[in-house]
């Protein structure tokens, strides 16, 4: 008799400068995906069945991810045990043979659980430098930001225009023309934040004085395929004086993607997947199973997925 499948929560970085996104790719010829990767690392488990990585949160060609998630099922040969979340994840680690990925952990999770329906939110971070072109930025930055010449942003303006993209809204404006899915469009941005930023620790000191970093955010349970990137375009236009919040607003009200600034798309290389949630994990140490809240939180009869994520 064949020894029980277990199911994981696993969750995942990377820098994703080298990848052609996270999803598998299986065309020869091309940058593969981190799922390619991890997918590799798995084989070396000696599952009987192959194993393979449900990802929770879609992201493309040059996004990283501080944190993704996905489930995958690992099944022992007849007479072994379940790997511990633990081992799993120091195992995935030593059979990983790319640098820019990392397993951060994983959770013993219940066989129906799904990676991507049962996530409660995400949320993304774009990082933004002023006062620096492309090669005036820092070695250790490249890739990792969005660098902007202007010395100056109008911050007051972009936390306004903000205000405008919190709630439930229809986001078709913010929607990328090769999305086929945009009819779901309507989503509650549960957050969206622009703000400060630390200076980065990799910055010369003689540079420090003229290099201003920003953080914007934002949070929702799903987003709109490049939805955060349109929105951050948005709002550097506002904060470069080349759109007003009200503008911004007659945008999301206009359902038209075509209306706004030249810049519809904020490069790849300064988003960020920071977190993604679930109702009742329980992250401290010791803990290794995901128990799925009885009230809430979970899937429910008559559970709608909702769209692609960013």
């Amino acid at each position: 008799m064949d020894s029980p499948r277990a199911r994981y929560l696993v969750f995942f970085q990377y820098v994703g400068t080298a990848f052609s996104g996270v999803m598998a790719i299986k065309r020869p010829g091309q940058r593969v995906g981190v799922q390619n990767f991890l997918e590799r690392a798995a084989e070396r488990l000696n599952s009987i069945t192959p194993v393979k990585f449900s990802i929770s949160s879609r992201t493309d060609a040059g996004v990283h991810a501080l944190e993704n998630s996905a489930h995958c099922d690992v099944q022992r040969l007849t007479g072994r045990p379940p790997f511990s979340p633990d081992v799993l994840t120091t195992a995935l680690n030593s059979h990983l043979d790319h640098p820019d990925i990392r397993v951060i952990r994983a959770f013993r999770a219940p066989d129906d659980f799904h990676a991507r329906f049962e996530a409660t939110s995400r949320t993304y971070l774009y990082r933004l430098v002023t006062g620096c072109s492309v090669d005036m930025l820092p070695v250790f930055d490249r890739n990792l930001c969005w660098p902007l010449r202007a010395d100056h942003l109008d911050v007051a303006a972009m936390q306004e225009a903000a205000q405008h993209l919190q709630g439930t809204h229809d986001f078709r404006a913010f929607r990328s023309a090769s999305d086929n899915d945009w009819q779901n469009s309507v989503k509650t941005l549960i957050r969206a934040s622009v703000g400060p930023a630390r200076a980065s620790p990799f910055t010369h000191p003689q540079e420090k004085r003229k290099l201003q970093f920003w953080d914007l955010e934002f949070e929702s349970k799903s987003f709109l395929y490049k939805q955060v990137r349109r929105m951050t375009a948005c709002l550097v236009a506002v904060g470069l004086g080349a759109s007003t919040p009200r503008q911004v607003k007659e945008k999301l009200e206009s359902g038209d993607p075509g209306r706004g600034p030249g810049l519809l798309v904020a490069p790849a290389q300064g988003l960020f997947l920071k977190t993604v949630q679930y109702a009742g994990l329980d992250w401290a140490p010791g803990e290794a199973c995901y128990n799925r809240p009885s009230v809430s939180g979970g899937r429910s009869p008559g559970h709608v997925p909702e769209g692609p994520e960013l």
